[in-house]
């Protein structure tokens, strides 16, 4: 995974992206809790610039990989997602989405949810994506 300057660091219970968001907004990229690491919502957001303006389908991509990293620095893997929830500003972005998480985890295959919403917090961002995993 190649995120440029996306420098994820660990405490234990917290996981850091150092993303403009989290400090802004006093939240973490992931919580450790027990068996459980939940990601916070992740755009395609990478040293403060948002990428592939205008492709659902890569913005999807960016932000598993930078949710996935964060499940990693928990401790745990892809194969421990148990889900995925999607969130999309305009309808016609569902199925690039979907097609992204299909191939992100269609052996995996974790409980999902899609959801349109009025808009993110760029009005480039197309995507917002979260993940929850939990050690079996």
């Amino acid at each position: 995974m190649n995120l440029g300057g996306v420098g994820m660091e660990s405490t234990g219970y917290r996981v850091f992206s150092g993303g403009i968001w989290e400090e802004k907004y006093g939240y973490a990229r992931a919580v450790v809790a027990g068996g459980r690491v939940i990601v916070s919502g992740c755009t395609a957001t990478v040293d403060g610039e948002v990428r592939h303006i205008g492709d659902a389908y890569q913005q999807s991509l960016t932000a598993m990989d930078i949710a996935l990293e964060a499940v990693t620095l928990g401790g745990l893997t892809r194969e421990d997602v148990v889900m995925v929830r999607y969130y999309v500003v305009e309808h016609r972005d569902f199925d690039a989405a979907g097609r992204a998480i299909h191939d992100v985890f269609h052996k995996v295959r974790p409980a999902c949810t899609g959801v349109r919403v009025a808009g993110l917090v760029d009005p480039r961002m197309l995507v917002e994506i979260e993940i929850e995993a939990l050690r079996a």
